[in-house]
């Protein structure tokens, strides 16, 4: 790619991130569509993106970790239930029929963004709740086949796991926000890169302008999340999901 492509896909990467970062995912939204316009192939474009969002959760964890505490409960939880099923869905994704992906996807994402408008109050404090053995049990299992999504699709799953957070767990959205870029940007991407990078192929000179964007977008959204709070988090979530639904509808149309 000549500079000129390097640096739009920086600034697409930025501003993408960026939106993630703060909302709790999404990035895919603008990212993954712009890979495929620009001449890559489904499954080249993934695994390309998926890659390229490893840098979100290193520019999160940069800015989070001096101001959030991660629960170890919740760390090995998130890997040890959600790194298998994004191996499991990217194993599996030239399998399932794309179109009728798709518009289950954006129904249920937009179904999220709908439920979080209606319930004011969610995500807005920290409550414990769900924290036993059967809990964390039940939690692993649905974060098992969120992980199966994040591997097979990639625009808005970060956001299924950051409302799961909130309604199962009873995190409020800042601390939901930063489990999810920070374990599930490193460790479910970077499973679900791994994958996709021996079963297909990743577009390397792509990667700087991508990887530059996600970094600084990862790290600007997570500023962003902890200055503005929990009420903005949630306005942020609800507005990327609704965009994300009308999206992913359309495309499956």
């Amino acid at each position: 790619m000549n500079p000129l492509e390097q640096f739009v896909l920086f600034l697409v990467s930025l501003v993408a991130n960026t939106f993630s970062a703060f909302s709790g995912g999404g990035a895919g939204l603008i990212q993954f569509p712009l890979l495929i316009f620009l001449g890559l192939s489904f499954s080249v474009a993934l695994a390309t993106h998926k890659v390229a969002s490893v840098a979100l959760g290193l520019g999160a964890i940069l800015r989070y970790l001096s101001t959030s505490q991660l629960e170890r409960k919740f760390v090995l939880m998130m890997i040890c239930a959600g790194v298998p099923g994004v191996v499991l869905g990217g194993s599996f994704i030239l399998l399932v029929p794309e179109n009728i992906a798709l518009i289950s996807l954006g129904i249920l994402t937009g179904g999220l963004g709908v439920y979080s408008i209606f319930k004011p109050s969610l995500g807005q404090i920290d409550s414990q709740q769900h924290r036993d053995t059967l809990g964390y049990v039940q939690g692993s299992g649905v974060l098992f086949l969120l992980g199966i999504l994040n591997g097979s699709l990639t625009s808005g799953t970060g956001l299924f796991v950051t409302i799961w957070l909130v309604i199962w767990f009873g995190l409020d959205y800042q601390r939901a926000v930063a489990y999810t870029l920070i374990l599930v940007g490193i460790f479910w991407n970077g499973a679900g890169a791994i994958t996709l990078g021996i079963l297909g192929e990743i577009r390397w000179d792509w990667l700087p302008a991508l990887l530059a964007g996600s970094l600084f977008g990862g790290y600007l959204g997570s500023h962003l999340a902890i200055k503005h709070g929990n009420r903005w988090i949630k306005r942020s979530f609800e507005v990327v999901t609704l965009l994300i639904s009308m999206k992913l509808i359309w495309t499956g149309l």
